[in-house]
């Protein structure tokens, strides 16, 4: 079993930048594919970005590409979303994912990851 903790999540203005970390329990933590996703106030949960146990792949949504990057330290058990360039349409709960890693491309649909975080706010200001 994985525990996920987010933090780094907070008040930024428009065109600035957060850096997100999610800090997984347990020793397997290199084993599991990770990811994070957004949810704004009535809309559906979004996938943001992914990496797999290695580190050596990674996938992004389109509303993100180009402006944030997903990385880990499995030595250390946590996964990392730096959001440079942030836009206001941003704004949302930042959520991160866990599943184990079968050798099958990072998903991107929130059903096939297995352990959640509690969220952290991501709050942009124009």
């Amino acid at each position: 079993q994985v525990q996920l903790v987010e933090s780094g999540g907070g008040l930024a203005q428009a065109g600035g930048s957060l850096r997100l970390s999610c800090a997984a329990s347990g020793r397997t933590f290199s084993l599991y594919n990770m990811g994070w996703f957004r949810q704004a106030p009535g809309k559906e949960r979004e996938f943001v970005a992914g990496i797999r146990s290695s580190g050596g792949s990674t996938l992004y949504g389109d509303s993100v590409k180009g402006r944030f990057t997903i990385s880990r330290d499995n030595a250390k058990n946590l996964v990392f979303l730096q959001m440079d360039s942030l836009k206001t349409e941003d704004t949302a709960g930042y959520y991160c994912g866990a599943v184990w890693d079968v050798g099958t491309v990072v998903a991107v649909s929130q059903s096939t990851y297995r352990y959640w975080g509690q969220g952290t706010q991501v709050t942009v200001s124009s």
